[in-house]
């Protein structure tokens, strides 16, 4: 299978490990020695329903995710969930704080990139809500428009009392930029100013980097959410984890005046149901939870952490090698940088095509930058080996010094 297939570092859906995918060829014909495949079976079947608990075990001993918050699966990617996180927590804060007026139930909302924002604008749209901006990256960017930066602490304000609920990104795709896991960073998430002695509202979008390495104060989260096509399956599948303080009954909160929740957004049915309330995507469930098994097998997060910040920090060293020489330029500013999403310019005319061409050649595939941002993204998933990444790295060298003599 390997000689026909490329280096697919496109950011999503993105490259799976080509045992998994093996693997899943005879999981089509059947699953699990039952004659049916898994594309074919009863998500109601006794076979079925073991192993999404499997995939869930899996996931709560490798991130040690707490007895205090569920693991859920559903659909709809985390854009749905932009729209669920909202309904959900508005309807908890309404059954906690039942007097207030939608004016003082406060929405903090973390933006540092297209994500971010394209989950702000959604909270607005819906229209319950005080809408509050906590910090806007763009404010401290090179250029005063671009999400180039995560914001020192000092930049923060969230609104004090209670709110509804603190959102953030902890990767931004599109751009490029990270949260460090590095809580001494003046890149990490500024956890100590968040409200003292409670449990925190705090919503954490980990889309893009989930199972790449541990998750800084998971405990804390009221809700983590992560659709599964970066590092764990196909497209097609969300993976929640949902503090049981936040599982809530919706209905009783809309004769309180929240909106109603659509049953399939609800975590209360998503919970009560084990997350089979309707048909769940099963293939991609399956998929993920190779996935899983595979990850447990060669040391779970700790020994992704540690490869994968060795392969950022190998195509790192060669893009400011790119920069000394006038040939690339970094999109983020330093210390911000994605450890899974690197992006960069070709700063000599027409050599971004070039760079594209000549990499395709070389079966390297899945490197363009997003349409919004442009030039070059190098998505560095759990899937991508050390040795395709250090495939890359010689690539771009030779790139380099091949512009260098151009000039």
């Amino acid at each position: 299978m390997s000689n026909s297939r490329v280096i697919n570092f496109g950011a999503g859906p993105s490259a799976l490990p080509e045992t998994v995918l093996e693997e899943t060829t005879k999981a089509l014909f059947n699953f699990n020695g039952t004659g049916i495949g898994i594309a074919e079976i009863s998500h109601r079947s006794k076979e079925f329903g073991a192993y999404i608990a499997h995939c869930a075990d899996l996931i709560r001993e490798q991130l040690q995710v707490p007895l205090t918050h569920e693991i859920l699966f559903t659909q709809g990617g985390g854009s749905a969930q932009f729209s669920a996180v909202v309904l959900n927590l508005l309807a908890r804060h309404c059954l906690l704080y039942p007097d207030l007026s939608d004016e003082e139930r406060v929405m903090d909302y973390v933006i540092t990139g297209s994500w971010s924002k394209a989950a702000a604008e959604e909270a607005k749209r819906l229209g319950r809500g005080h809408f509050h901006v906590a910090v806007d990256a763009r404010a401290y960017s090179k250029n005063g428009e671009s999400f180039d930066n995560i914001p020192l602490h000092n930049s923060y304000n969230f609104s004090t009392g209670n709110p509804a609920l603190i959102y953030y990104c902890e990767n931004e795709t599109v751009n490029g930029v990270q949260f460090s896991s590095d809580e001494t960073s003046p890149a990490s998430f500024p956890f100590h100013l968040l409200p003292k002695g409670k449990l925190p509202p705090l919503v954490g979008d980990y889309s893009s980097s989930f199972m790449s390495r541990p998750i800084p104060r998971l405990a804390d989260h009221a809700i983590i959410y992560a659709g599964a096509q970066k590092n764990i399956g196909p497209a097609g599948l969300t993976i929640l984890i949902v503090r049981q303080d936040c599982i809530v009954d919706v209905d009783s909160a809309v004769q309180l005046g929240a909106t109603p929740v659509p049953l399939t957004m609800s975590y209360k049915t998503l919970a009560s149901q084990k997350s089979l309330f309707n048909t769940p995507p099963v293939l991609a469930i399956y998929m993920s939870g190779l996935v899983l098994e595979r990850n447990k097998a060669l040391g779970g997060l700790k020994y992704y952490e540690e490869v994968n910040t060795r392969k950022a920090q190998k195509v790192y060293d060669a893009l400011r090698d790119g920069e000394t020489k006038g040939v690339l330029r970094a999109h983020v500013q330093e210390g911000s940088g994605s450890i899974m999403n690197i992006v960069f310019e070709v700063l000599k005319e027409g050599g971004e095509a070039r760079f594209l061409a000549e990499a395709e050649k070389r079966g390297m595939k899945g490197l363009k930058g997003h349409r919004s941002v442009g030039g070059i993204r190098v998505s560095l998933y759990n899937a991508i080996t050390e040795e395709q990444t250090d495939k890359l790295v010689s690539f771009m060298t030779a790139f380099i010094q091949k512009e260098t003599n151009s000039f």
